[in-house]
């Protein structure tokens, strides 16, 4: 296993009396794309925010570049160099979009933001939280690109986007020099290049792990249905 990158490994989870993850071991190698699959409640989720550090692990570790980081706090990772993008709140909705693109810039020119997404240029003025859905996420994903973040951990990218801008969307995830990690409930085709790894989750458990195209030759990968048992959180 190479050690560039993030790492789940043996990983468990818990919401209280709930186990979400049950023993994840997975690796995201940089630079790259990985996709994380699932339907809601299969525990995509949960395992990007393990790798980011805002849940804990019960059991097992996080690793990113071969160094265990499962006890460095979320604040810590993201010092780092590692960027999580939520799929909601991913936004500063009291700032306009111009100050919240301020913020991720980190005094550098934020043109390549309005570069990757030439709609956000007349919402400069505007506050973050007045945007549309699809809005917010063209927000969220330029604050990620001006963060120049190591490690990328974006839940549903495309999420609200027309499927022009959701396949630029994609493009730009593809050219990123880093390790990006996206979680989706089906394998979008902006995703299918050879190179990107799948991991798909059910009820948090890996039951397919492998290359993109082997992932899209099989339609049954994303869809087939759950076994039937009690409910996971996502």
């Amino acid at each position: 296993m190479s050690a560039a990158g993030v790492s789940l490994r043996h990983a468990r989870v818990r919401y209280g009396p709930l186990e979400a993850l049950h023993g994840v071991t997975l690796h995201a190698p940089a630079p790259g794309v990985t996709v994380l699959l699932g339907r809601n409640g299969s525990g995509r989720t949960t395992a990007l925010r393990a790798l980011a550090g805002t849940l804990p692990l019960s059991h097992g570790a996080v690793v990113w570049d071969g160094t265990d980081v499962t006890r460095l706090p979320a604040y810590e990772r993201a010092r780092r160099g590692l960027c999580l993008v939520p799929d909601r709140r991913a936004v500063f909705g009291s700032l306009t979009v111009r100050e919240n693109l301020e913020l991720a810039a980190s005094g550098r020119p934020f043109a390549p933001a309005l570069d990757a997404y030439p709609q956000l240029g007349a919402l400069l003025p505007r506050r973050a939280g007045t945007l549309s859905g699809g809005e917010q996420r063209m927000l969220a994903l330029s604050r990620a690109l001006l963060a120049r973040a190591r490690v990328v951990l974006v839940d549903e990218p495309a999420q609200g986007m027309s499927p022009a801008v959701a396949a630029r969307t994609y493009g730009l995830l593809r050219g990123l020099d880093a390790c990006v990690v996206v979680a989706e409930q089906r394998l979008p085709p902006g995703l299918c290049a050879g190179t990107t790894i799948v991991y798909e989750l059910r009820r948090g458990a890996v039951v397919f792990s492998g290359e993109a195209t082997e992932t899209a030759r099989s339609t049954a990968t994303a869809v087939a249905p759950d076994p039937p048992g009690p409910a996971k959180p996502t």
